[in-house]
């Protein structure tokens, strides 16, 4: 690939910069810089800033509301967003479930959701992994049986989902079940359903990570009744569809612009002079770990650059979506780590109010957001887990890149 801008591409570059310099809500754009956590509501404004814009869905064509941009635009757009600290935004809905509607859903069920995860209206979240089935996501056991009534067709939904991340906040939830027991492979009998989550018979139980902060959840059916016109697709096609998914999920995973981001940040943290003495960048070990990082980084970054051209000229990643999720991640906490050593002791303490807007800058403790380096540490273990674990990421380039 051709990595040398054009004209229309650096003119591009500095459009999305203008943007930002005059869209980016300055009350969001603190918070982020601060370390302050975002409301739901900060997220969803955000995301409809980006959507009057039409800059929201920029993985979806153009026919369905996305920007028909090439694969070197969304890679400034993702470089400048994470240059500029803007909000995660909320994949569930557009980068998930929306491409599995618009690629294998009904004509009813495009124009029923599509427009409103286009909008941020409606919040979505996941339900994949059970307490009995992980990596081992064809182990799943949630049932969804059919029936039908006076009312027409349905489904009465059984089981648990966990680690349903944002579920407390979700309007709906697209899931994994099985509809038949009876089949010769566990991967066959599942489907893929849409579920509302304020249908009577739905709990949502927080789990509360190892860092303090409710963002899991287990999600329970009990005889939850579903219209079967909220089944996407084909009946016990839903392990296609959920790998379509997960090669999506796993592309968002690998983070190159987030991680070039706090890479920079983690320089600018290294070349202070903590109480007048040598700044970390100076020592000759912790700059050899950085150069190390940053090489892995720009190998990943190209690497999701051709995974982005291939992406233009076929329906979904392939398998090297695994390679990128395997590597993103552990740059992500390879991240971590460093972070963790040049906050040093500031890493330690942690005052939750003083990420409140009204806390006085000057009893703040630490550089920024040092501070919450530790707790950002513990959380991130688990990237190497989530999408489908690292170890299940090998087993798939053995099978279908080395064909072993």
């Amino acid at each position: 690939m051709n990595i040398n801008f054009t004209e229309e591409e650096i003119a591009f570059r500095e459009e999305i910069r203008h943007f930002l310099a005059e869209e980016y809500p300055a009350d969001i754009r603190r918070k982020r810089d601060e370390g302050i956590e975002l409301t739901p509501e900060d997220t969803i404004r955000w995301q409809k800033t980006l959507h009057k814009r039409g800059w929201f869905a920029v993985n979806w064509p153009v026919e369905h509301g996305g920007t028909g941009w090439t694969p070197v635009q969304n890679y400034i757009f993702a470089n400048e967003m994470a240059r500029a600290n803007t909000p995660i935004l909320i994949p569930f809905g557009f980068k998930m479930v929306g491409p599995i509607i618009y690629t294998f859903g009904s004509e009813e069920q495009k124009q029923r959701f599509l427009p409103d995860i286009l909008e941020s209206n409606v919040w979505w979240c996941q339900g994949y992994s059970e307490p009995g089935a992980g990596s081992d996501l064809a182990s799943l056991k949630t049932k969804a049986d059919r029936g039908s009534d006076g009312d027409g067709d349905h489904y009465v939904v059984n089981g648990t989902k966990t680690w349903t991340t944002l579920g407390q906040f979700a309007d709906w939830i697209f899931c994994l079940v099985r509809t038949s027991s009876d089949v010769a492979r566990k991967q066959e009998g599942i489907s893929f359903i849409l579920i509302d989550m304020r249908t009577s018979g739905v709990t949502v139980k927080p789990i509360i990570t190892i860092e303090g902060d409710h963002e899991v959840n287990e999600i329970h059916f009990d005889n939850v009744r579903v219209p079967a016109e909220n089944l996407v697709g084909e009946e016990g096609r839903g392990w296609t569809y959920g790998k379509v998914l997960l090669q999506h999920e796993r592309l968002n995973v690998a983070g190159v612009a987030s991680s070039q981001y706090r890479l920079n940040r983690l320089k600018e943290t290294a070349a202070l002079s903590v109480h007048g003495g040598q700044p970390l960048i100076e020592n000759h070990n912790f700059a050899r770990k950085i150069a190390t990082l940053e090489i892995e980084l720009k190998g990943l970054e190209y690497t999701e650059l051709r995974t982005l051209a291939s992406i233009a000229t076929s329906d979904a990643p392939g398998p090297e979506s695994s390679y990128l999720k395997i590597l993103g991640t552990e740059i992500q906490q390879s991240l971590d780590a460093l972070m963790m050593e040049a906050a040093g002791y500031y890493a330690l303490p942690y005052v939750p109010t003083q990420y409140d807007l009204d806390y006085p800058d000057d009893d703040r403790i630490g550089v920024g957001a040092q501070t919450k380096t530790s707790l950002r540490y513990f959380n991130n273990r688990k990237a190497s887990i989530y999408g489908g674990s690292n170890e299940i990421q090998k087993n798939i380039i053995a099978k279908h890149v080395l064909g072993l």
